[in-house]
């Protein structure tokens, strides 16, 4: 099967007793991707610092990572047309473990990377480690849709989404406190190439093992989740069509403009996300310790978000009973986060610095409401205000800026599951050859970023270079309103 299943078979999963300790197991693999994409945006700042890069340079984080992707789901598509569906033939959870230990290899390598300074090391690290998350990517993504009644199939996702998003939450500041003053505090401090100690914005020296013990933490982790994968009994999804070969997905209107669309969100999502540590710095002069801390309710409001749409896009009874939930949920969130990063900073983070976020949960809360729990019109809102918030960063400054451009965390929340559902919908015995290709235009965070930090070079600042993402969201707009329908072509 391809990502589909029979009537009868789609009953067993859904009424399965497994299917809740599958959904869990699943989730935190989310988590896990979630975190490690996410410390892309802390070695950002780190390996620009170590290897003296200019903007665009250091964006080639983000190429490398990101077109791992579309090279790891373009071998799959390509051998999924002439061969059949790889998932199809090993399963689901052999297609999770591949993908597992090819991401523990991935972090392995930033060890002799760090060791011998070299970046080209580096970024084949970071290659190697998504070449991983590919193949989780194309069969987490569409077991998790399947994992019960189809009209849910967005919440489900949205769901483990937010864990994905807790991951990207705490990813700034567990690892920006690992990378640049726990462990880089361990060992020889690099040298820049007056041979000097090359320092974080708060004058402490950075070490390679900054980045080369976490990063085997990492490797530790991602081995033992393979381990209970191995020892967890998951729910077997049967060949009901056959092996199928051949493009036949490719027919479908609505996915080729669905590809389009997890390029552009990708793409606006982690573009924003990987300038705004040195956008912070640049506009209001906050060091990375500070900065990052500000980074986490970027991608917190993404957590909140996608909480907010698994309950709003539920078949939930009582609409005053989901309004009351979705709020005391939004809120709730935003003050663990805000607690999270209370702590780490030593107590030293007042609350009245985050009082601006609330306005964007309120925002973000009405936002739902308009959208109407459907998945299609929800995108289009959510996108529409994005549009709005970067024309505000665009056209002010200072903390007014840097709020804008966090609060649309909570506006990216719901997008790539919405995307995704409704990209596959209705593609029966082709779904898993679809999320190939939407996994393949995660390309978008390869691309979108180095255009971004050229912007930005050619301005000689990162405040204009905010019109680039500009585009994306027009794109998702449309897609929300009128790419998502069902078409053959």
């Amino acid at each position: 099967m391809a990502g589909s299943i029979s009537v009868p078979e789609r009953q067993g999963l859904q009424n399965g007793k497994s299917n809740t300790t599958a959904l869990i197991v699943l989730t935190s693999l989310f988590f896990m991707w979630g975190f490690i994409t996410c410390m892309n945006d802390i070695l950002i700042p780190f390996l620009k610092k170590a290897f003296e890069l200019d903007r665009t340079q250091s964006m080639l984080v983000q190429f490398s990572f990101f077109t791992a992707y579309f090279i790891g789901a373009l071998v799959y598509f390509i051998v999924s047309a002439k061969k059949g569906d790889p998932i199809n033939k090993i399963g689901y959870k052999n297609g999770i473990l591949a993908g597992l230990f090819l991401s523990a290899m991935g972090c392995v390598l930033f060890y002799p990377a760090a060791h011998y300074k070299v970046y080209g090391l580096f970024l084949g690290a970071l290659f190697v480690l998504a070449l991983g998350f590919t193949l989780l990517q194309i069969a987490a993504n569409p077991y998790v849709a399947i994992l019960g009644k189809p009209a849910t199939a967005s919440s489900r996702l949205n769901l483990s989404q937010g864990f994905n998003s807790f991951g990207t939450t705490i990813a700034p500041i567990i690892g920006g406190y690992l990378v640049f003053h726990y462990f880089a505090r361990w060992g020889q401090p690099l040298l820049n190439r007056e041979g000097s100690p090359i320092l974080t914005d708060t004058g402490v020296p950075i070490s390679a093992q900054g980045v080369q013990l976490p990063y085997l933490i990492f490797a530790g982790i991602f081995l033992l989740l393979a381990l209970v994968i191995w020892f967890t009994r998951l729910p077997r999804v049967e060949e009901t069509y056959g092996i199928e070969k051949g493009a036949g997905a490719l027919q479908y209107r609505h996915l080729l403009l669905g590809i389009v669309a997890i390029f552009m969100y990708v793409g606006g999502e982690v573009s924003i996300g990987s300038v705004l540590i040195n956008y912070m710095n640049e506009s209001v002069g906050l060091p990375e310790m500070t900065a990052k801390s500000f980074l986490a309710f970027y991608w917190g409001g993404a957590m909140i978000g996608r909480f907010l749409g698994a309950i709003s896009l539920s078949n939930m009874a009582g609409g005053v009973r989901k309004s009351l939930l979705m709020t005391g949920v939004s809120f709730l969130s935003f003050m663990i986060i805000y607690f999270a990063v209370f702590v780490e900073s030593g107590f030293q983070f007042p609350f009245r610095d985050v009082l601006p976020f609330t306005v964007f949960l309120v925002l973000n809360l009405l936002a739902f409401r308009l959208g109407r729990s459907l998945a299609a019109r929800t995108l289009m809102v959510f996108s529409f205000i994005v549009i709005i918030l970067l024309i505000f960063t665009l056209f002010s400054g200072g903390m007014i800026a840097i709020w804008t451009v966090i609060g649309i965390g909570l506006f990216n929340s719901i997008m790539w599951s919405n995307i995704f559902t409704l990209a596959i919908k209705d593609l029966g015995k082709y779904t898993s050859q679809g999320s190939s290709l939407l996994v393949m235009a995660i390309l978008g965070g390869a691309l979108i970023p180095l255009v971004q930090g050229a912007v930005a070079d050619a301005f000689n600042g990162y405040h204009y270079s905010f019109f680039v993402p500009v585009f994306s969201y027009i794109y998702l707009a449309y897609y929300g309103w009128k790419g998502h329908i069902v078409k053959k072509i």
